[in-house]
């Protein structure tokens, strides 16, 4: 009888074990649980909300999915991403820019072609803007799903333009014109971008390079196999961003790009390069009456005048994740129209997707900026996004050192020819 006993109550404790074990399995990552890896670089607000909102809703409407999502901020994430991509630990979903810095991605063989994703479902495709899909489209494939989409333009304070009697300039002439007068009116700094953001620093030096230089020069010098920069356009480019850094004033160096934002939203500065992404930022002051014009085309410039300095954002997928399937599942969540239209609401900033951004659910001056957007003769990339990331940066900080004064423009071309010509001579 006590022999039974003992074997029963084994059996019991083998039956629970098991119950036990089954129960926790979701915790431990059972065959049953499925495991997405999501990066992104949006750890601020409000955007980060708006990710902790989507992953909590995605496995709540799929139960026995957990997404263990990461994001750092943008400079930290780009040394990130690559890192990750290199190696066999890459996320099942991660954000990248478009254009070069994408393919450069693609070109590690480990980012998936989900032209398939737009093919099988048009219904889904057809509630993005056609044109923002380009940027991630590398011979004839599709590499990435666009999310975000954006501009860059001048952003000027109304009541003091018209306080000085100043007009929307059209060339660089009106638009130095306009900042003397400014001068004039009593605005130490009538223009101001945070230097210590080098990434700020390029927006400015990819539109006058695109402004300055011919389409062919260009499209041979930003392809790193037949880099030369030895336009003498690209000096004089340089040399007009130090007269635009002379109406920075001193406080400019020693600041980031979100300072020299806040300087403009209290309307201590009355003109600021800004992206149409940051409209949600000035709504933080209900008195500030703004506009914006894009930039002016430059003295000699053999560019197209019209374009428009901007890029899509988006998401890419590993191709080798276990759980690829329920990867674009989750993308096809986040670049929804009930999910578009929220990121609109919250985040302030416009997506790819037709429809999202509306006068009720919108800063002020969105729908102006995507009709910008839509109506661009051409638009052209982020120049750090444009070209390899070494050019870039000796671009960039050649920009941050002429500002404190230690570099010239001519010594500025040297180092990036010498970045180019070092890395053609690894290869």
């Amino acid at each position: 009888m006590k022999r039974k006993t003992v074997a029963i109550f084994a059996s019991v404790l083998i039956v629970l074990t098991a119950a036990c074990s089954s129960s926790n399995g979701d915790q431990t990552g059972s065959k049953d649980q499925q495991t997405l890896k999501f990066f992104h670089r949006w750890p601020s607000e409000p955007r980060n909300s708006y990710f902790n909102y989507i992953v909590k809703e995605f496995e709540k409407q799929n139960p026995g999915v957990k997404v263990e999502m990461e994001s750092v901020l943008n400079d930290s994430y780009k040394e990130k991403i690559k890192v990750l991509v290199s190696s066999n630990n890459i996320p099942d979903v991660f954000t990248s820019w478009s254009d070069s810095f994408a393919e450069n991605l693609v070109s590690s063989g480990k980012v998936k072609d989900i032209t398939s994703m737009f093919d099988s479902d048009a219904n889904w495709a057809n509630t993005i803007i056609k044109s923002q899909i380009k940027p991630f489209t590398f011979n004839g494939k599709i590499y990435g799903v666009p999310f975000t989409m954006d501009g860059k333009a001048f952003f000027y304070n109304k009541k003091a333009f018209e306080k000085a009697g100043i007009q929307k300039p059209k060339t660089w002439d009106e638009l130095i014109a306009a900042l003397d007068k400014l001068k004039g009116a009593g605005y130490d700094a009538p223009l101001m971008e945070g230097l210590q953001n080098t990434w700020a620093i390029s927006h400015y030096l990819g539109t006058m390079n695109q402004r300055m230089l011919s389409p062919e020069v260009i499209a041979k010098d930003y392809k790193t196999e037949t880099a030369q920069y030895s336009d003498p356009g690209y000096v004089k480019v340089l040399e007009y961003w130090d007269k635009l850094v002379s109406y920075m004033g001193p406080a400019a160096t020693s600041i980031d790009h979100e300072a020299a934002r806040n300087l403009f939203i209290a309307e201590k500065v009355p003109v600021m390069y800004l992206q149409f992404a940051e409209l949600g930022y000035l709504t933080k002051n209900p008195q500030l009456e703004f506009d914006f014009f894009n930039f002016p085309a430059l003295p000699e410039g053999k560019g197209n005048p019209g374009a428009l300095t901007g890029a899509p954002e988006g998401f890419m997928i590993s191709n080798t994740g276990k759980h690829q399937e329920l990867a674009e599942k989750f993308v096809k969540f986040i670049v929804s129209p009930e999910n578009a239209a929220k990121f609109q609401k919250d985040a302030g900033a416009m997506t790819v997707v037709k429809g999202s951004a509306t006068a009720e659910n919108s800063p002020k001056g969105t729908l102006e900026a995507v009709d910008v957007i839509m109506n661009a003769s051409e638009t052209t990339p982020w120049l750090d996004n444009a070209i390899n990331i070494a050019i870039a940066d000796a671009f960039m900080k050649g920009g941050q050192a002429m500002a404190s004064k230690s570099m010239t423009p001519q010594q500025v071309m040297e180092s990036v020819q010498k970045a180019a010509k070092s890395l053609q001579n690894a290869k």
